[in-house]
């Protein structure tokens, strides 16, 4: 079950694509907690998940997972994805050995 989405702007040759970014409601499975993500860059779909000791862990693990994906991306990179406005990062945490990469609100808010 879908439980939040959230829309990254892509600026890709002039034009405006929305990146749907989709988190799922997690499932038990086994003695984990599974939850589900993904990511619709333009090129492919970018579906994983993370797994926790209880429902929240996994959620959180999961915000931290998308939050990689998208400082690790190419799109990141160039400078050429946004979530508010250009610069101000995208609302993910990530764990501790990502936060040299925040950029933004981001930086300063978990920086």
């Amino acid at each position: 079950m879908l439980i939040a989405t959230r829309l990254i702007t892509l600026i890709q040759n002039s034009n405006k694509i929305q990146v749907e970014v989709r988190l799922f409601a997690p499932i038990k499975e086994e003695a984990d907690w599974i939850c589900w993500y993904e990511i619709d860059w333009p090129s492919a779909r970018r579906s994983s998940f993370a797994a926790g000791l209880d429902s929240m862990q996994a959620i959180y693990l999961a915000q931290q997972k998308i939050g990689i994906d998208i400082y690790m991306s190419n799109h990141h990179a160039k400078g050429s994805i946004y979530w508010q406005t250009p610069n101000s990062g995208y609302g993910f945490p990530v764990p501790k050995n990502g936060r040299v990469f925040l950029v933004g609100e981001d930086k300063i808010f978990d920086g």
